[in-house]
């Protein structure tokens, strides 16, 4: 299988969540793309080292297994099916992520990239995954949704290390998915207080705060 295809298959991830207005979906979709990225890293070394392996089976049990059940429970017990209304429309994100795609295009040609990187998809994947979690991020009104963002955007993060792969130490890379776990336990204590001050998750609402 081509790298490259799953790259492709990475960005059309992208798209599918910025359109996707069901958390559920929103969280099948980010648990699809972390195994995508776990098989990329597979594909990238002909010969699996101890080192490699075992970055990928941890890339598919937090991003793909413990992370997604974690949230599947938080949006069975919070009875969250659907994401209310974002503050950008569903094709207005389309159209953005579209733009953002080939705007990453763009700055893909302009960076000095190593010689094995030239004519892949991986730096245009990587920062069009970074935007569409920004995105997603910055738009949802349901903080378990914006969760989701927070993961997406590191998958972005992940797959741009993948170029420094055969170089950077497997402590730097479990440091990455340290701080992808720590970052969700932090939001899932958010989205606890949230949910208890306000019996809602919209984080719209905490506009209504005053000092």
């Amino acid at each position: 299988m081509s790298i490259n295809l799953l790259l492709a298959a990475t960005m059309l991830l992208n798209f599918m969540l910025v359109a996707t207005s069901r958390v559920n979906k929103a969280i099948q979709l980010a648990a699809i793309q972390g195994s995508v990225l776990a098989v990329i890293l597979l594909l990238m070394h002909e010969h699996w080292a101890f080192h490699v392996v075992l970055m990928a089976l941890s890339t598919v049990a937090i991003k793909s297994v413990v992370i997604p059940i974690l949230l599947t429970r938080a949006q069975a017990r919070l009875k969250v099916i659907q994401e209310p209304p974002p503050y950008i429309g569903y094709t207005l994100s389309i159209l953005l992520s579209a733009l953002g795609t080939g705007l990453a295009f763009l700055l893909a040609r302009r960076l000095p990239l190593q010689a094995g990187v030239l004519g892949t998809l991986f730096v245009p994947a990587s920062l069009t995954t970074l935007f569409t979690g920004f995105l997603i991020l910055t738009t949802r009104r349901r903080a378990l949704t914006q969760v989701v963002g927070y993961l997406v955007l590191e998958n972005g993060v992940y797959l741009f290390s993948l170029l420094l792969v055969k170089n950077m130490p497997l402590l730097v890379e479990t440091g990455v998915l340290l701080d992808l776990v720590v970052g969700i336990f932090v939001m899932g204590i958010v989205i606890n207080h949230i949910q208890q001050a306000f019996d809602s998750q919209d984080t719209q609402r905490l506009a209504h705060l005053r000092d």
